[in-house]
């Protein structure tokens, strides 16, 4: 019996034991819990920076000659301070025709001249009176209307040989002279030799178109794109500049000065509809 109780004595005490080892066992190691990282759903984000933009490229002050086509070529000068541009055309006079339209009393913009005519460039011409007549001398296909000029002023005149440009004082116009066209203006602001031609200032800037001719024989056709010039000051400048004019004729200005080149287009409109424009076709 003893023995009996020393058997159950020891089986619990093995029991007990185990029970300890349980109890005091190590749970395995729980991973450490990670927080997200929360990103705030109205963050508001710069946009890159724009790269700066190229300054605006400044004109220059002359462009020097430009060939356009065969006998044609454009410049444009900067002036006074970049408040005034002379536009010009310098032409060989062998490889276009040379031409007047006029129509007295219905006079037309410069847009519907150029469409009527075809001709590559259309510049407006001399003065005219309220009922759209010119003022001087006008010859078309031979034949002459109006009241020449006697002793003052110039004439562009067109023969059969090719465009001229006359001093009337020194080369009057005479009914017996075989003209295809004529168109008359004043003044002369260079007259032949280079010579200035307008001494006296009138005090009267405006726009300005000028039709004249260089000691090589080709034609230029001049027109200031502001009222920055008066007639003693363009004439001055033209005398002194290096455009090597042999003589130079004002043709009408102010609202009326305009002109058309059609290839490549470009245009100086005027303000008011002419009854009368030189055009200019390739030969």
């Amino acid at each position: 019996m003893r023995r009996f109780w020393l058997l159950v004595g020891c089986w619990l005490l093995v029991g007990c034991q185990k029970t300890n080892i349980s109890a005091t066992a190590v749970s395995p190691s729980q991973p450490t819990p990670i927080s997200p990282t929360i990103q705030p759903t109205n963050q508001s984000i710069s946009p890159s920076p724009l790269p700066p933009s190229p300054p605006a490229p400044t004109p220059p002050p002359d462009t020097g000659w430009q060939p356009l086509q065969l006998g044609l070529e454009r410049r444009v000068i900067t002036l006074l301070d970049e408040d005034e541009s002379l536009y010009l055309l310098r032409l060989e006079p062998e490889q276009f025709r040379f031409e007047i339209a006029y129509q007295p009393g219905a006079p037309k913009g410069l847009l519907e001249w150029q469409a009527e005519t075809g001709a590559l460039i259309v510049v407006n011409g001399g003065f005219f009176t309220e009922a759209n007549e010119a003022t001087g001398l006008t010859i078309i296909n031979g034949q002459a209307s109006g009241i020449g000029y006697a002793d003052f002023g110039g004439m562009l005149a067109v023969t059969d040989a090719g465009p001229e440009i006359h001093w009337l004082v020194e080369r009057p116009y005479t009914p017996d002279e075989p003209l295809q066209y004529a168109l008359q203006s004043f003044p002369m602001l260079i007259k032949p030799g280079g010579v200035l031609g307008y001494p006296d200032e009138d005090g009267s800037p405006a726009r300005r178109t000028v039709i004249g001719m260089d000691g090589n024989g080709r034609f230029l056709i001049i027109l200031s794109r502001r009222s920055s010039f008066t007639l003693h000051q363009l004439s001055a400048w033209l005398t002194t500049s290096d455009l090597g004019l042999d003589v130079a004729l004002n043709l009408d200005g102010g609202t009326s000065s305009g002109l058309i080149l059609a290839t490549p287009r470009e245009e100086l409109l005027p303000f008011v509809l002419l009854p009368a424009v030189i055009t200019i076709y390739p030969r």
